[in-house]
């Protein structure tokens, strides 16, 4: 069975597509069959595996507002075992334009359901709590939380909790919390471990031990078009996401 998770976290700048790319490569080097979902209308995760803008025809965009699957959305990285659905701009526009769609928040459900023979579906929501994060919240069976170990790490988190409980409610008995991953974390910052602290405090066991590095080679990696694990194997963060991947596998 694919499990399909959703990375999310409203605040934006936590390391939420970095962890969706690298997570996504890394499960797929250790020979699962992702599917990655660029579900951010800034289109970052596609950018970051080098999906130029004109290769991404047709997008979620076109699946969304057509309420549709198209095999032709589904593109090759240059990772094996790992494709991805990729986004652009005009998936901006898709909030407006489904508003008054029928069962608006199970449409990404209703596609998934034509996806076939993957391991795990992770879907990069935006950092946002509209319709299309939503979407991804509805279609999930997890959410997986990156949460940056600085100082607001936990403000704004309880909205995101109650969503998830929320559609809980009504929408998606199945979701749960996968984790929260910790990261940007700094050991020369004492103002780390304190975030690390207060965090595994408050959602106990559900932190992964995994904890990302801040690291100049994460940061340098998607201005080449490259996951980290491509563009410097051995760097600290390369090593974090492959630990990260193996850890939710072995969770599951």
């Amino acid at each position: 069975m694919t499990k399909i998770i959703a990375i999310a976290n409203q605040k934006g700048g936590v390391g939420k597509t970095t962890t969706a790319i690298n997570l996504s490569t890394a499960m797929a080097a250790i020979n699962k069959k992702i599917l990655l979902i660029d579900s951010d209308p800034q289109g970052n995760a596609s950018t970051g595996l080098g999906i130029n803008e004109e290769e991404r025809i047709p997008s979620l965009y076109q699946l969304l507002t057509k309420n549709a699957f198209d095999e032709a959305s589904i593109k090759k990285t240059l990772i094996p075992n790992m494709d991805i659905i990729t986004s652009t701009q005009d998936l901006s526009a898709a909030e407006i334009e489904l508003v008054d769609i029928k069962d608006r928040e199970k449409i990404l459900k209703n596609i998934l359901t034509k996806t076939q023979n993957y391991d795990y579906i992770l879907i990069d929501c935006p950092p946002t709590l509209g319709l299309l994060t939503i979407n991804g919240l509805v279609a999930a069976h997890s959410v997986m939380i990156p949460m940056q170990c600085e100082f607001f790490a936990l403000e704004g988190l309880s909205a995101l909790i109650k969503i998830v409980k929320m559609i809980k409610s009504n929408l998606n008995p199945e979701i749960k919390i996968e984790g929260v991953v910790l990261t940007m974390f700094d050991k020369r910052n004492s103002l780390s471990s304190l975030v690390e602290k207060d965090v595994r405090e408050h959602f106990k066991e559900r932190v992964y031990n995994t904890v990302i590095p801040r690291n100049v080679r994460v940061s340098e990696a998607p201005s080449h078009g490259k996951p980290v694990l491509i563009y410097d194997i051995r760097c600290v963060g390369s090593q974090a996401y492959i630990s990260l991947a193996k850890e939710v596998i072995l969770n599951q």
